[in-house]
């Protein structure tokens, strides 16, 4: 059964949006050092988390690099999952890991070449998943544009930790993508959008329909 993501919440609507749907996890942009439109301050994170019911994974997403600015910002906002999007090193990952053990580590690739296969194995000792995704200028997730699946199945072939599936998917192209690479998981953020940013109630319900009939 393939795991799905709605990232990229930005109020108590919207995540329930996901909850209602069927999303197995709902993530929270904190922390961030690129361009997005759906950063949210730790109090509203805070807010979003506290309205959540029970058996949801919540994911805290951050462009930060530091263990200590990261560990500081978990603390006003307790996922269970920390996704690291951002460049970080493999020895700030360790320290996170030492100071929270019982939190889910995530690490965020970028497959802008087949140098990302390289890069994802050096990873995959520090953290519990890998997310592969795509990469602009300015933006490192929320881009909307889809990157190599031939390469993002090369590594899910030859990664021996969950891997998920992210970079311009929707309900339009969720399904091939699956078919193709074989992910653990998706996850989508502007594909589930309205044009003005919002979340669309309906599209949310298509992707994760179409991703949890796959296997039927």
């Amino acid at each position: 059964m393939i795991r799905v993501k709605i990232c990229g919440n930005r109020t108590i609507e919207e995540a329930f949006m996901a909850v209602r749907a069927g999303a197995d996890a709902v993530g929270l942009i904190v922390g961030a050092r690129y361009k997005t439109e759906d950063e949210l301050d730790t109090y509203t994170a805070g807010e979003i988390l506290t309205a959540l019911p029970p058996y949801i994974s919540t994911v805290l997403v951050t462009h930060l690099i530091s263990a200590g600015e990261v560990i500081e910002i978990y603390q006003r906002v307790p996922t269970s999952v920390i996704q690291l999007q951002n460049d970080i090193m493999p020895r700030e990952i360790t320290k996170i890991k030492i100071h929270l053990p019982h939190v889910k580590l995530i690490k965020s690739i970028h497959v802008k070449n087949i140098t990302a296969i390289e890069t994802a194995k050096s990873f995959t000792p520090y953290v519990d998943a890998l997310l592969l995704d795509s990469r602009t200028g300015d933006r490192i997730g929320g881009t909307g544009i889809t990157h190599d699946w031939d390469i993002s199945s090369k590594i899910v072939l030859q990664i021996n930790k969950p891997v998920i599936l992210a970079g311009g998917l929707n309900p339009g192209n969720v399904l091939e993508a699956i078919r193709h690479v074989r992910p653990f998981g998706v996850d989508v953020n502007s594909g589930v959008e309205f044009a003005d940013g919002k979340k669309d109630p309906k599209k949310i319900n298509d992707f994760v329909r179409l991703c949890k009939n796959i296997c039927e």
